[in-house]
């Protein structure tokens, strides 16, 4: 028996020393990152409730950080707003494929989608918004027709410009032609997540900023989450960290207000974990709309899409054997919120800088194969 216990010892001792070992690995690998001249700061969170796991760091090249520090989540928004649509879709109040004209004004949807001169305005639903299948033009990055700037070039150049929502999507009617006919192929665009938070302020009666606390933020005890420029979080007073686009602060423009709907959340990685773990277990919709958000789509090698949340399938996208699959959603600021199932894992972070979405996902498959193979 003196021998059966000295074994057990043993066999713990060298499980925690492999753990500390892990996690030791997993921060060297994120400060590596943190070392490259066009990164000024980072943030980490790895939880995994099943495998002992919850490692947390913040760093800055410049100030002074925490992990309690909220920071510019940019498109893991969509997941919130998606999510939204199917609060609003559990109580009834909407469906997935009803037609976006039913809850919009006749001064967006007129002219909304022309394509080769025909109007397939009407046609719109809220799942090809969701979705990113409505061809509808994106007012940040695509294009104009007359070579004009796009938003996301205008944010430095009118820096103290308040965006409203009927603005942008005037903005892609005008200068915009629309991709491809609804339903007929993949465009991702925050074109349509405009509209939907518009959708949801008009069958909710509230702010967007306002359903979030309310049917997200509180519930979940989300604490140091806020949508940017419209709100403030619930109790946290510390500001948000710095991001920029190479060498130019983006934090404090007022012209982020163009980044609403698909773009506008400020939050911590332990908020956007919760929030990720309530989905997951069906805490915020119901399974049967958790399972329909979920019905994927062909967006890219290795990813699929499905409503605001996007999969990941590892082995495809590094050319690997790899059977890991990650659910979730990154941001261009090098923003992610993801979870590996198979892992049982969660990783949330940010490394603030719209040049470093490569790194970010890099450093998330490193962190994967890190505590699969240790």
């Amino acid at each position: 028996m003196k021998h059966l216990f000295l074994g057990l010892i043993f066999l713990v001792g060298l499980s925690a020393i492999a753990q500390q070992t892990k996690e030791t690995t997993i921060i060297q690998r994120f400060k590596t990152e943190l070392k490259k001249e066009n990164i000024k700061s980072g943030i980490l969170q790895v939880y995994s409730e099943s495998r002992g796991i919850n490692i947390k760091i913040a760093e800055s090249k410049e100030d002074s950080i925490s992990i309690d520090h909220p920071f510019y989540t940019a498109s893991i928004t969509k997941m919130f707003t998606a999510t939204a649509i199917g609060i609003l879709k559990d109580r009834k109040l909407i469906n997935f494929e009803d037609k976006i004209a039913q809850y919009l004004p006749d001064s967006l949807i007129t002219n909304l989608h022309v394509l080769g001169g025909k109007d397939y305005s009407k046609t719109l639903t809220i799942a090809h918004l969701l979705q990113h299948t409505s061809g509808l033009p994106d007012y940040f990055t695509d294009s104009t027709n007359d070579g004009s700037q796009n938003i996301i070039n205008q944010l430095l150049m009118n820096p103290n410009k308040l965006w409203s929502a009927e603005e942008l999507i005037q903005f892609s009617k005008e200068k915009m032609t629309p991709h491809f006919i609804p339903g007929k192929g993949y465009h991702y665009t925050d074109t349509e997540y405009v509209l939907l938070a518009l959708i949801i302020e008009n069958v909710s009666g509230l702010p967007l900023d306002e359903f979030f606390q309310q049917n997200i933020f509180q519930p979940l005890k989300m604490t140091s989450s806020y949508i940017n420029l419209k709100s403030k979080a619930i109790d946290n007073k510390l500001p948000v960290v710095k991001f920029y686009a190479s060498q130019y602060e983006l934090s404090s423009l007022k012209s982020l207000s163009a980044d609403w709907g698909g773009g506008g959340l400020v939050s911590t990685t332990q908020d956007l974990i919760a929030f990720l773990k309530a989905y997951n277990t069906d805490k915020i919709v119901k399974k049967d709309t958790r399972l329909a958000m979920q019905n994927w789509v062909k967006e890219t090698k290795g990813m699929d899409y499905g409503f605001g949340i996007r999969q990941i399938s590892i082995g495809e996208l590094t050319n690997t054997e790899s059977d890991l699959q990650l659910i979730g959603h990154s941001g261009s600021t090098a923003s992610f919120l993801w979870y590996c199932p198979q892992l049982d894992t969660y990783i949330s972070g940010t490394f603030n800088q719209l040049e470093a979405s490569k790194s970010a996902m890099m450093l998330v498959y490193d962190i994967l194969k890190i505590i699969e193979n240790k």
